[in-house]
Order: C-alpha cells, then structure tokens, then sequence
C-alpha cells in the first residue's frame, strides 16, 4: 500500500481509481435508500396520516422533498470535485473547525451505527424462517450480523470491482422484490374483486386533523428516502462526474419514488389501515396473505435488500475516512491505498470494526436507531 504522502514519485501518484459508470452511481444510490425503511415505515406513516390517501401523499412529498435536496447536492458535486459529501462541502464553505466536528460525528456515531442497524436488519429476517413461532437466542442476531459485516469488510478490501458487483447485484433483488410486490398488487386491483379495493374507498377517511401529529408521518417516510446523498461521498471515483452525478441523482431519486408509491399501494390491496398498524413487517404480512407457501421469500428478499445497503454504508464511509485523512483531520494512516487492488484498506477496516463495536453495545435494532438521531 502506498500513501498519498509517500517519499516516492510513484507513491504520490496511488489514489482512488475513477472506476464507477453511471450504473454503478445509479446501484449505490438506489441501493442505499432502499434499505430496510420501505418494509417498516409504511406502518409508521399510515399511524400518523390516519387515511390511505394522505399516506400516499406523503410517500409521494418524501419522494420530492428528497429529490430536492439531491439536486442541491448534485449542484455542489458538480462545483466541489472532491468526495466526502458533507464534509468536503463544509469544509470549503465554512472551514476546517466545522469540518472536522461534522467528520468525527460521522466517523464515531452515525456511519457504523447505521451499518450495524442495517446488519441486524439482516440478521433478524434471514432468521425468522427459522424461528417461525418465537425469537431466536439472543446471540444469534449479533453473530450472524457480524459475520456480514466481516464478509462485506473483506470484499470492499479486496476489489473496488467486486464491491460494486455486490451492490449492483443486491440493488436488483431488492428491485425484483419489490417489482413482485407492485405486479402482485396490479394482478389483484385487475381483477375486480371488491375486497381488494376496499382499502380506496373513502381514501380520505380517517386522516389526522392534527398538523403536528400529520408531520410526524413525514419523519417516517423520509427515514426510507435516506441515502439520496451518498453517491456524493465517492464522487472522485465517478466517470464524468459533471454528467454522471446528477444524471444518477435524478434517475434514482424518480426510481425510488414510482416504486415506493407503487409499493404502498399494492400493500393497501390485501393489508387495511388497522392490519397495517398491528404489524410492523408489512412485506411479510403481504407475502403471508399472498404467496401461500412461498411466503418465506420475503424475509430473505428483505435481508438481501439489507445487505445491499450495508455494503454502501461501509464503500462510502470508508472513502469519508480517506477523504478526512488526507486533510489532516484523522490518523495518516487511512490515506493510504493498496497499489494492486486501489482501495482504501486501512479506512474499510476501521469502518467494519466500529461497526461490529457497536453490537457489543446492543443488539437491539430500535434502540441502536434512538441512538443515532
């Protein structure tokens, strides 16, 4: 491995590789929002919305709301060719002192918390089908979480390439499971049966009047549209960033609005509002009520879905703590990259380790989110 600041020539000339095409920008981004947000906060929405029809309404606000603060973002990568999204913007906009609290945040908190959040996301649905009627041993999550996070910290060492097959790949099972829940619902609404379509009649019925308690759902929607910025973390590894980066802003950001509008709706064909709001994995729910003895697709769609996510989470950050590095504001050592392979080593691992560091915390999905907003 080489440092940035080697004595050697050819040392000064290691860094990231501008390996990412615009799919690639397209699969991290997309890979990112939909996480495990889409499979739990439909839940959390249609509690605080009250009716069917303001709850698709917010899906759809989140959707654009999100949208907008991805065209801000595109607008500053494209003026501030550097990656480290927040940070690098910080730093060029209000100096180093803001920069370097916002990296160590980042760095300490919430990138391998959200890591670790995602990897028991995983861990809790790949063994549901195992434990059908009760909870697994309370070890169990945690090592298994901890084996994903030791397998995605070994690929995103050795290959930039292979780390962004597993993103690709894992990008388009979470899209073909919920491309099988959109036509599943399409099927039904198609034919006619009135009990399908019960959940639209009188839309509007039961929304909240509060507009304090209405709001709330957009905290719940918005939780499933996070991950619009991270694309912005690794732009110096972007082919053609003036094109590609707001390119692939704009083509993920309507991606994933269309298919979590589209989700919603189909959720309403065989799930009510009351049903919705007694069970928290509604995909689950859905698959029970429709695929029979198949049904035990989902949890694993959903853990697929998970680790998609979590590799984003660890590619980014670790190019974060590369970027913080190299401005002096974290340990030398995580600048430095390995010649063959041109990853970022001593910064992917730091980021796996904090974040198997965070289990022995707890183990406990919700509390680990309390923790990091």
């Amino acid at each position: 491995m080489g440092s940035k600041n080697g004595a050697s020539p050819k040392d000064d000339t290691v860094g990231l590789a501008k390996s990412l095409t615009l799919f690639n920008g397209v699969s991290i981004i997309v890979g990112c929002i939909i996480g495990s947000g889409i499979f739990v906060s439909p839940t959390g929405v249609q509690e605080k919305a009250g009716s069917v029809g303001l709850s698709l309404i917010v899906w759809v606000a989140c959707g654009l709301f999100a949208a907008v603060g991805a065209y801000c973002y595109a607008e500053l990568g494209t003026l501030i060719h550097k990656s480290g999204g927040d940070y690098a913007y910080i730093m060029e906009s209000f100096g180093p002192f803001l920069a370097f609290i916002r990296l160590w945040v980042e760095a300490i908190v919430v990138r391998p918390c959200t890591c670790t959040v995602v990897a028991l996301t995983f861990a809790i649905y790949m063994l549901r089908p195992f434990y059908p009627n009760c909870d697994p041993p309370a070890e169990l999550p945690a090592l298994l979480a901890t084996v994903l996070l030791v397998i995605l910290t070994a690929i995103n060492c050795m290959s930039i390439r292979l780390a962004t097959f597993v993103q690709d790949f894992f990008t388009v099972a979470k899209l073909f499971a919920l491309c099988l829940i959109i036509g599943t619902g399409a099927v039904l609404l198609i034919s006619g049966k009135p009990q399908y379509r019960e959940s639209f009649e009188n839309m509007f019925e039961n929304t909240t009047p509060d507009v304090g308690t209405a709001s709330l759902a957009f905290y719940s929607g918005l939780f499933a549209y996070q991950g619009w910025n991270y694309l912005n973390f690794i732009v110096e590894e972007l082919q053609s960033p003036r094109r590609n980066l707001p390119l692939a802003i704009a083509i993920s950001c309507t991606v994933c609005t269309v298919i979590y509008t589209l989700t919603n709706v189909a959720l309403y064909t065989v799930i009510t509002p009351d049903d919705m709001l007694s069970s928290p994995a509604v995909a689950v729910e859905f698959a029970n009520k429709t695929f029979g003895p198949f049904a035990f697709v989902m949890p694993i769609f959903v853990a697929c879905s998970t680790i998609g996510s979590a590799n984003g989470v660890i590619f980014t950050s670790s190019r974060l703590f590369y970027v913080g590095a190299r401005e002096g504001h974290m340990p030398l050592v995580l600048t430095m990259i390995n010649k063959n392979t041109r990853t970022p080593i001593p910064a992917v691992i730091l980021t796996g380790l904090l974040s198997i560091a965070f289990l022995s915390l707890s183990n406990n999905v919700f509390s680990l989110i309390n923790y990091i907003q």
